[in-house]
């Protein structure tokens, strides 16, 4: 089983490397894009990710709820 979590892309260093800075619970990290190339981010967008790349663009309410779940486990 994986485990994909939402982050938000805050920062696109270089428009032509696939690459985007994320920010996961206020924690940022650089993370592959090569899996979106057809799917062009900007800063703002919500990506889920998995053990270093972004394997798909979601809305900010999937984000938001998904969060909260994972939140909801880490009290648990």
């Amino acid at each position: 089983m994986c485990l994909g979590v939402p982050a938000e892309v805050v920062a696109i260093p270089d428009a032509a490397a696939p690459r985007a800075r994320v920010a996961i619970e206020g924690v940022e990290r650089v993370v592959s894009t090569d899996l979106l190339l057809d799917e062009p981010l900007a800063v703002g967008d919500w990506v889920l990710v998995h053990v270093g790349f972004a394997l798909a663009r979601i809305d900010a309410a999937e984000a938001a709820s998904t969060l909260e779940s994972l939140r909801g486990l880490a009290e648990a």
